[in-house]
């Protein structure tokens, strides 16, 4: 969350002798960074992904849509057996992380146009986090693509959005949560973790009603 305060801070410096947003500003290496797995080698920075991997890897994505008038290109590090992979590999087997489903879901944003997205949410714990982060884009074939994340590891969230002109009674969803923050994948259980489909939800009028399961990352598709 604290990567949305530098971009608005750089970026307002940026606004200053670049008004006109010729320069693009790189998010060169993010992602979360833990102790080594144990018995493996140091050097290598091998460690696990979990549930809560997948909801800082939401987080950071959702911030650089909403910033993408200035953030032209964000590099996570790292995406093969290193910090916050991907993909982990021992010699012929391969798994796929939490972090890794996030970017197949939030593909649907890659080309599209950013819309605009205000979100009131309330916060939790004691430094007040928020609990939702969302951002929205459309696709060259109209269809409005909402990611959200409910950061909140113990309560459910209601959202409420307004869709504002967009009529449709076509709508689609996946999310991806798990019983247990440090719920993760492994060799032995590859798909212990991994987006499945979401239907809690209801389209009232021009408002869509969502109930965003606790710790989860969440797509809604929007066809008209």
């Amino acid at each position: 969350l604290y990567t949305e305060e530098l971009i608005q801070n750089h970026g307002t410096i940026m606004d200053k002798y670049d008004p006109e947003k010729r320069i693009g500003m790189i998010i060169d290496e993010w992602g979360a960074w833990y102790d080594v797995e144990p018995g493996t080698n140091p050097g290598f920075l091998y460690q696990q992904n979990t549930i809560r991997d997948a909801l800082v890897a939401g987080v950071s994505l959702n911030i650089f849509n909403q910033h993408n008038d200035r953030v032209q290109m964000a590099n996570i590090a790292q995406t093969i057996n290193v910090i916050q992979a991907m993909i982990l590999t021992d010699k012929e087997k391969m798994i796929l992380t939490p972090t890794y489903h996030v970017f197949e879901m939030y593909k649907v944003h890659q080309d599209a146009e950013r819309l605009a997205l205000d979100v009131e949410t309330d916060t939790f714990g004691e430094k007040e986090l928020p609990q939702v982060s969302a951002s929205a884009s459309k696709d060259d074939q109209g269809h409005v693509h909402i990611t959200l994340c409910n950061l909140d590891k113990d309560r459910t969230a209601d959202v409420t959005i307004d869709l504002r002109g967009i009529h449709t009674d076509h709508i689609t969803g996946r999310t991806m949560t798990a019983d247990e923050m440090d719920a993760h994948n492994t060799f032995e259980n590859p798909n212990h973790v991994q987006p499945t489909e979401f239907n809690q939800f209801q389209l009232n009028g021009q408002e869509l009603i969502a109930q965003l399961p606790d710790k989860s990352v969440t797509l809604l598709t929007i066809k008209p």
